[in-house]
């Protein structure tokens, strides 16, 4: 380890590590925001350590409690669990910001003791003013001048009514450290003046309560996003100062994930971007294995020319020090894909189960269904299994089956060929030798393989187009042959009869 790095960052392994998921509850969960979470959740599992879940809702202007129980059911429904934190407690408690701010105050007291932080009565206006003065650019900002202030030169501001907001001595020495995806960063001496940790009125800042925070609590490796790394520097003054008032005694290890940048691979993916909103994709019918293998990629991969793995698996390979640092493109197709693979991993019993919101927003069955709807779903759901790369596309594939009216697309209508009729009738004849109790979708096959097949020498495509949609009303379904075994014999041929009627 180089020694201009600091000599008392934490070497933390194992059951020692502690990692953090501290989002800010400001509109809906997304995406970015859930593969930290995952990162973090999926290293404390693989050492053996712990996640701790607190919440930044210091900001009243933009925070919601609607915001902050989505966040729950997000972690909730991916079943993303935590040691420590909201809704569950633990011995740092209480883990929402917005009730430490006593805990806030007293380390500020700490600090102030201890020499690491100032009063600072400056002004804007005066600050630049004194760079214009001093022939330096206003970009530069402060310029710590309150740093030697005497205790008349305070007490004279106060008489002015003016309340002191408090800086961070920032260290005039490089500050160094090894990025855990990063390797060695180095913030120069000089490269930022000292910044306000308490606005006046006594307001505490980011840069002063997530640090703090990480120390309370024991954090020793923060993951975090790429666009969080300019903040480092800051973080690690604010940890000399930390470790010199005895408020912690370790610095710990950081690491910053590449960039979620969107389809095009051209910008950072926006909160805004409908493949950012992580109940969009839950609605699309993304399951929870499937979404968080796919997340999973963004930035890692368990072997070069493996995609689709298990929770498991990926907990058991999962080494933070391996993410890449390059920014990451969000793929919806590919992430439908690998979706897909994961539904035909189900067992047959759970695969059905899941379908079952879906079909009900759809009001093609109760939740939970009736025996009969249940009959149908259990016979239906291995038909569709390998088929369906979202459980949003259930109702489409399956509301025939549910349905005592079949619904034509006007696609399916249109693609009937000029001798359906003939061909419909044919099939209902066929059918009718089929007997009740064996109503199987072998002998509904063959049946019709003889009579539109063998005896009229139609092709299968034309033979069983107009079959299809009657049975579906589309010219995409599951099987027909057992589909028309599920409906029954009453019901196949009835179908069959009301297209015959409406196509004339």
């Amino acid at each position: 380890m180089s020694a201009a790095i600091d000599p008392r960052t934490t070497t933390a392994s194992g059951t020692d590590v502690r990692v953090r998921f501290c989002p800010s509850p400001t509109g809906l969960p997304h995406v970015g925001m859930i593969r930290t979470a995952l990162y973090n959740w999926a290293y404390a599992r693989h050492t053996g350590g712990k996640l701790i879940f607190r919440v930044e809702d210091t900001d009243a202007a933009r925070d919601s409690e609607e915001s902050y129980h989505q966040l729950v059911d997000a972690l909730t429904w991916l079943e993303i669990d935590w040691d420590e934190g909201v809704e569950k407690g633990g011995p740092h408690a209480p883990y929402r910001q917005s009730q430490r701010r006593d805990i806030y105050a007293g380390v500020l007291q700490q600090l102030i003791d201890s020499g690491a932080v100032y009063e600072s009565y400056s002004t804007p206006e005066e600050i630049d003013a004194r760079n214009e003065a001093a022939g330096r650019a206003k970009q530069l900002g402060y310029d710590n001048y309150d740093r030697t202030l005497s205790d008349e030169q305070k007490a004279a501001f106060r008489a002015e009514g003016r309340e002191p907001a408090y800086r961070l001595r920032v260290p005039d020495h490089d500050l160094t450290y090894v990025d855990l995806i990063r390797g060695e960063v180095t913030f120069p001496a000089g490269s930022f003046p000292d910044f306000v940790v308490v606005r006046a009125g006594g307001q505490a800042l980011y840069t002063f309560t997530n640090p703090v925070d990480d120390a309370l609590m024991g954090i020793t490796h923060v993951i975090r996003g790429e666009d969080l790394m300019p903040s480092t520097a800051r973080q690690l003054a604010l940890y000399d100062a930390l470790i010199g008032a005895g408020v912690t005694d370790f610095v710990p290890r950081f690491g910053h994930m590449p960039l979620v940048l969107g389809e095009t691979g051209t910008k950072k993916l926006s909160k805004r971007d409908p493949q950012a909103d992580l109940f969009l994709q839950r609605e699309k019918g993304f399951i929870r294995e499937g979404l968080l293998n796919y997340l999973a990629l963004l930035g890692w991969s368990i072997a070069p020319d493996r995609d689709v793995f298990t929770l498991d698996e990926f907990i058991a390979a999962f080494d933070i020090a391996d993410v890449n640092p390059n920014p990451a493109r969000f793929d919806q197709k590919k992430a439908e894909s690998i979706n897909g693979d994961h539904l035909r991993m189900l067992e047959a019993s759970d695969f059905a189960a899941r379908l079952v919101p879906y079909l009900a927003t759809a009001d093609l069955v109760e939740n939970p269904p009736t025996a009969d709807q249940q009959t149908i779903l259990d016979a239906a759901a291995p038909l569709v299994q390998e088929r369906m790369q979202l459980l949003g596309e259930a109702p489409g594939l399956l509301g025939f089956l549910f349905r005592d009216e079949v619904v034509y697309d006007d696609d399916a209508l249109k693609s009937l060929p000029e001798n359906s009729g003939p061909v419909l009738v044919a099939s209902v004849g066929a059918l009718e030798l089929v007997p009740e109790q064996g109503f199987t979708a072998a002998a509904v096959q063959a049946e019709l393989q003889k009579a539109l097949i063998d005896d009229l020498g139609l092709k299968p495509r034309v033979a069983y187009g107009p079959l299809r949609v009657a049975i579906s009303g589309r010219r995409v379904s599951p099987p027909l042959f057992e589909s028309m075994e599920i409906l029954g014999k009453a019901e196949t041929i009835r179908r069959l009869d009301a297209l015959v009627q409406r196509i004339g």
